[in-house]
């Protein structure tokens, strides 16, 4: 298993450099860290005195990694869920924040654990955390990641602007889906021809 150090560099890895995609509501971002997070933190990198797009532009992969590593995985107690669970709610976190979370949390109120979908891991999410994970170990992490695929096409099904991340412009899996599907065991993944029938209403 990887430990959080090696998850945290592929995300940054993943995630790539600069872009500042209108379509995107997070703003500008490299390596997975939007401008509204260096704000946030008022991590001001340029010494200017403000935080602005070219504190974007000046994040260097090893501190985009400490800020997901700080506030992405310990400050949210990520690291505190079952280890077979922290990959993809972690990466999922970096993603969508608190989302993250709530996906859970629906998830284990399907599962009858007394939840509140409030996007914040406290004692009650981590007892139920445990209790799914114990009773089904080999299965929490897949119905986590299908889950997210889930939230994903509700999103892309909802918002136009949204379904670029989702499929490819050859009508394929996009950014979106196949970063869930890393998480997800290989006999859950959906096939080309499933997708595009899931897909279909989007054209």
């Amino acid at each position: 298993m990887l430990n959080v150090q090696e998850i945290a560099r592929q995300i940054v890895a993943r995630e790539g450099g600069f872009v500042n995609d209108p379509d995107d509501p997070g703003g500008a971002t490299k390596h997975g860290v939007t401008i509204g997070t260096l704000r946030r933190l008022g991590l001001d990198l340029t010494g200017d005195d403000k935080v602005d797009i070219a504190d974007v532009r000046a994040l260097r992969p090893d501190q985009a990694v400490d800020i997901f590593l700080r506030h992405y995985f310990h400050k949210p107690r990520i690291a505190d869920l079952p280890d077979v669970l922290q990959a993809s709610v972690f990466d999922m976190y970096v993603n969508a924040g608190g989302n993250a979370v709530k996906i859970l949390q629906r998830l284990l109120r399907q599962m009858n654990h007394d939840v509140t979908v409030d996007g914040m891991i406290g004692p009650q999410t981590l007892v139920a955390a445990r209790k799914a994970a114990k009773a089904a170990p080999d299965h929490i992490a897949d119905a986590y990641g299908i889950a997210r695929r889930n939230y994903y096409f509700r999103l892309a099904d909802r918002r136009a602007a949204s379904r670029k991340f989702a499929r490819s412009r050859s009508g394929d899996k996009g950014g979106w889906i196949k970063r869930a599907e890393e998480f997800i065991s290989q006999r859950y993944h959906l096939s080309n021809m499933e997708f595009r029938e899931r897909t279909a209403s989007w054209d």
